[in-house]
């Protein structure tokens, strides 16, 4: 049974900057890794995705929401398995609780793809 436990989450000022992590266990075969978010608006967007399948045409490839581009950087320790989700420059607009989520098949931002979740950990940046 595959089961996700997310740590890190804060509170920060704006310009700063936070480390999710999300320990992983029974995940095996599967093809995605990726952070979600919530925000007070209630939708789950996708944040970063990282594949971790077999295909060496997508061996490493991660995938990023426009807004974090070059904020936020997905990764994995390859020794433990821990997914870690690296945030600078936090602004307001980022405050929400983060999910990791795993995909068995297919690598992508869409929530549909993923079939295992977190509990997620709040993530608050003040102004």
């Amino acid at each position: 049974q595959v089961q996700l436990v997310e740590s890190g989450g804060g509170s920060v000022p704006t310009g700063g900057s936070l480390r999710l992590s999300c320990q992983i266990s029974g995940y095996t075969g599967g093809d995605c890794l990726a952070w979600f978010r919530q925000g007070p608006l209630n939708k789950r967007e996708g944040v970063a995705a990282l594949y971790t399948g077999t295909n060496d045409r997508y061996r490493g490839n991660s995938y990023y929401d426009n807004s974090v581009k070059g904020r936020f950087t997905i990764s994995r320790d390859t020794a433990d398995g821990t997914l870690s989700l690296q945030m600078n420059s936090l602004r307001p607009e980022d405050t929400a609780v983060y999910y990791c989520a795993a995909a068995p098949a297919g690598c992508g931002l869409h929530p549909l793809l993923y079939k295992h979740w977190g509990q997620g950990t709040q993530v608050t940046v003040t102004v």
